[in-house]
């Protein structure tokens, strides 16, 4: 069989689990249901917020997110995996109830996914309904927008120090939004990265960065050689 494209011979699914150890599903719009019914809670979700670099699945590369995108996590121990894969039974734990995505995903036929994958994404102003978390969000977003850190990321080689303070700043903000909330507003730590998007800490190494904390709670900033952690 060299040479021969196996899913392409495929007719029906066989259970290997491809799909679900690759990467997990991107929340369409009509997967709200699933998350208003309790079937998919916040903690089990983070958000990728537009301009985040990210890996492109479908189309391949590493590109910023053209939009916000709602995902549901990936395993901590198993890279990709995503968590509701059960990979002794082969099987994912949520199957009566799966997204949108996993629903059309036939790797011998992609025409229904990419249907689905090009219909309106899940949006977080789609799920909150409190005016508290909402302007949260907005003040975050002005304050540590993907665009802003580009700008700063940027600027680095013409503006030197400047521009690495401004953007340390900017990476402080966010760093310290989160445990400031979850301490006054009862939210669940994992729950912030559904609200806020992951920490900018980590997902500037997209951008060439990492971020090292020192003993005394300060922040160092270094290249990195790793282009992103992210997926799309």
């Amino acid at each position: 069989m060299r040479g021969v494209d196996l899913h392409k011979l495929r007719t029906h699914c066989i259970r290997c689990g491809e799909c679900c150890m690759k990467s997990s599903p991107t929340l369409q719009a009509n997967d709200l249901p699933l998350v208003r019914g309790g079937f998919l809670r916040m903690e089990q979700l983070y958000t990728i917020r537009q301009g985040e670099m990210v890996r492109d699945n479908v189309h391949g590369g590493i590109v910023p997110a053209d939009q916000e995108m709602i995902k549901v996590r990936e395993s901590k121990v198993r890279k990709g995996y995503c968590i509701f894969y059960d990979e002794e039974k082969k099987a994912c734990a949520i199957y009566e109830k799966r997204p949108a995505q996993c629903a059309a995903l036939k790797c011998w036929d992609p025409s229904e996914f990419m249907e689905v994958y090009g219909s309106p994404k899940l949006h977080r102003q789609d799920v909150i309904e409190s005016g508290v978390f909402l302007g949260l969000m907005e003040e975050q977003e002005k304050r540590c927008s993907y665009a802003l850190l580009q700008e700063h990321v940027s600027r680095i080689p013409e503006d030197g120090e400047k521009a690495v303070e401004s953007l340390l700043d900017l990476l402080k903000f966010d760093f310290h939004l989160r445990p400031f909330l979850v301490q006054k507003l009862g939210l669940r730590q994992e729950e912030t990265d559904f609200f806020f998007g992951r920490p900018l800490i980590e997902t500037i190494v997209g951008f060439g960065l990492k971020v090292q904390r020192q003993a005394d709670g300060g922040f160092l900033l270094t290249r990195s050689n790793t282009k992103t952690t992210g997926r799309g």
